[in-house]
């Protein structure tokens, strides 16, 4: 953990992942950050005792850049960098849809890259980073990522053809598991429970039953049918969702998702 790090783009996944890594063993001294306000600069050095650079310095300066940037910024931030990089730096990318090659292409010949998908939990060290390597990166170049990534949550290695997959699936994942506890919580309101106890109950109940997926082992359908009596409460709901189209629904909106990831990456904004 010699080595100087610069988080560019230091919004609420860039914090994240400063936070993590200074938990996990990283000196403050050995890592940089950019912003674009003043203000929030103070607010880090304050906060993590981190020192704020502009993109130009941090390109000098840094052995690992992570780009945290929104995916439009990206074209511009690489333009910055790429006149005061070397490649011996490793780049870390964190931008959804943007590609190896696209990085590639805009810096000095032979950098390597890693682009990586990180999804919200990371903000609470239960983040999955999916990771790929671009044509220069090497295995240490990936276990370096994940020592990084690992810090607020676990990493799982991909191809690049899988990265738009990944981040249907992984990235956006979250979301779905909101939208599914506002509904479930709507519907609890709607029995006549009290908004707060409903919230509570959907809350615990996907806290356990993702701890049990986690550590039982056990396949879903093991798991659900454990819960499923004959002639009983769960399987009339089941039954409820299968009639609605939930389990189509789901794929459906998966198979949407990774096809806007697509286009994100092919520069269809």
């Amino acid at each position: 953990m010699t080595q100087t790090v610069a988080v560019l783009g230091t919004g609420k996944i860039g914090e994240a992942l400063l936070s993590g890594m200074i938990r996990a063993g990283w000196r403050p001294a050995n890592l940089l950050v950019t912003t674009r306000r003043a203000e929030r600069a103070e607010d880090l050095r304050n906060r993590y005792g981190v020192e704020s650079v502009g993109n130009a310095e941090a390109a000098k300066n840094a052995d690992i850049l992570i780009l945290a940037v929104k995916p439009q910024d990206m074209g511009t931030l690489l333009d910055e960098l790429a006149p005061h990089l070397t490649a011996d730096r490793l780049v870390i990318s964190a931008a959804a849809g943007i590609t190896t090659a696209f990085i590639e292409d805009r810096l000095p010949s032979g950098t390597p890259v890693v682009r990586v998908m990180p999804n919200t939990p990371v903000l609470v060290d239960e983040g999955m980073s999916v990771l790929s390597a671009g044509s220069h990166a090497t295995g240490d170049h990936l276990a370096t990522t994940e020592e990084i990534f690992g810090g607020v949550g676990k990493t799982l290695r991909v191809p690049e053809s899988q990265q738009d997959a990944a981040t249907a699936l992984s990235g956006s994942g979250p979301a779905y598991f909101y939208f599914l506890v506002e509904a479930m919580t709507d519907a609890g309101i709607l029995l006549g429970l009290p908004r707060a106890q409903a919230h509570d109950l959907i809350v615990q109940a996907a806290i356990g039953a993702a701890v049990m997926l986690r550590d039982s082992g056990e396949h879903p359908v093991k798991l659900r049918e454990a819960v499923t009596s004959p002639a009983g409460t769960t399987i009339s709901a089941i039954r409820e969702l299968e009639n609605h189209g939930v389990r189509a629904a789901l794929i459906a909106a998966l198979e949407a998702a990774r096809d806007r990831s697509r286009e994100l990456a092919s520069g269809q904004g």
